[in-house]
């Protein structure tokens, strides 16, 4: 009973602060599947070509990717574009005191970067650019405000204008294209999709295995539950 009242203890004093991380934004729900290998490879094309020039993995392996369906030749053919080895790490050529003069931080590794976001976040944060003038990038978020990062992803995405609708005391913040890009909208959506399943997957490689490799142990505690349950009354039958 105590280690009950202390777990809960525990998720009472955690939902105020999951609640804080989210205050005023309203998280739009991120559709992903790891086991989806296609979608994998797309948000691995999208992560190397848009992310990975200011952004590294550097707990990652390109030969990592195996496990998504991609070979050697695959992987040298459209993820390497700088004379990298397919066992190296990905790492980004940007320097990092110029990355922090430009942007005004460092850019984060995004090796585990689903882990500590969530898929949901990542999701509304790459669909979430609007123009700000007052910005020194040109560019804000919804998710994240006064955001230090430019919006990479505009020419597909196309050009987002926040308006805000006053109702007495309280705002109501809605997102407006006001300049298409080269995708519909929805195959920008679909593409954030994608992106954001790789990061996930990214985040934890070997998730599936662990989850397989769960499920055979529990299987196996419960057979042998079974036979040592009758084996202990074999043993204890002349006792009781």
């Amino acid at each position: 009973m105590n280690a009950i009242k202390k777990l809960l203890m525990l998720a009472l004093f955690m939902v105020p602060a999951v609640a804080l991380a989210n205050e005023g934004v309203a998280l739009d729900k991120a559709h992903y599947d790891i086991h989806d290998q296609a979608s994998l490879q797309r948000g691995a094309k999208y992560f190397v070509n848009y992310c990975l020039n200011c952004h590294s993995a550097s707990y990652m392996r390109y030969n990592r990717l195996h496990d998504i369906g991609l070979t050697d030749d695959q992987i040298k053919a459209n993820l390497l574009f700088a004379g990298e080895k397919v066992g190296e790490t990905m790492d980004t050529a940007l320097n990092k005191k110029e990355a922090k003069s430009f942007f005004g931080a460092t850019p984060p590794d995004l090796t585990v970067i689903a882990r500590s976001r969530g898929a949901d976040w990542l999701y509304t944060y790459l669909r979430g650019f609007y123009k700000d003038d007052t910005r020194p990038t040109g560019w804000n978020n919804v998710a994240f405000d006064k955001v230090g990062m430019p919006h990479v992803l505009w020419q597909l995405q196309g050009v987002q204008e926040l308006e805000v609708e006053k109702h007495g005391e309280h705002e109501t913040h809605k997102l407006v294209l006001v300049k298409p890009g080269t995708m519909k909208p929805a195959e920008y959506d679909a593409m954030v999709g994608d992106l954001v399943n790789y990061l996930v997957w990214m985040g934890e490689p070997v998730q599936t295995k662990r989850v397989t490799i769960g499920i055979f142990v529990l299987v196996f505690l419960g057979l042998f539950f079974v036979v040592a349950y009758y084996l202990k009354k074999e043993f204890w039958k002349d006792v009781h």
